[in-house]
């Protein structure tokens, strides 16, 4: 029997995420085209807030993770569906936190460069992470991971 590579990702992806904030932030600084996005403190403080809270997301689905026991990182077998905590409302909470971060970030940066960049920062989670894992829980939990999906939306 062949061994389980898990999900097989080939990288971390809150790096996706940091770096589309990086580009867009260089984009910004060198592309000379002025932000939409107004650079008030009001702005800010909310912009911090969504990063702040997009963090505690993540967390709350490492912690749950750790609770039972199964893989965090997406290139490492699953052990079971998780479905209690913050799993039992979305099937990827990690995600939404990071996104929700990225656009915490957005505001923070008033970045209308990481703002273009989001669409392709899901795509390339979509087709790189997301993709691998949904295919990996079918193939190693087919009912019980079925089950879950006719039950768990995928983002909110």
């Amino acid at each position: 029997m062949a061994k389980d590579l898990g999900p097989a990702v080939k990288f971390p992806p809150p790096a996706l995420f940091v770096g589309g904030l990086g580009v867009g932030a260089l984009l910004d600084r060198f592309g000379r085209v002025p932000s939409p996005i107004p650079d008030h403190p009001a702005l800010q403080v909310f912009g911090v807030a969504l990063a702040v809270a997009g963090l505690a997301l993540v967390y709350t689905g490492i912690l749950t993770f750790r609770k039972f026991r199964t893989a965090i990182y997406p290139n490492r077998p699953a052990k079971l569906v998780v479905d209690h905590g913050v799993y039992a409302h979305t099937r990827n909470p990690m995600y939404v936190g990071m996104t929700v971060f990225y656009l915490g970030g957005v505001l923070v940066l008033h970045s209308l460069g990481a703002l273009a960049l989001l669409p392709v920062v899901l795509f390339v989670l979509h087709a790189q992470v997301i993709v691998r894992e949904e295919r990996h829980l079918h193939e190693r939990f087919p009912a019980e991971y079925a089950d879950y999906c006719a039950r768990v939306r995928r983002w909110l």
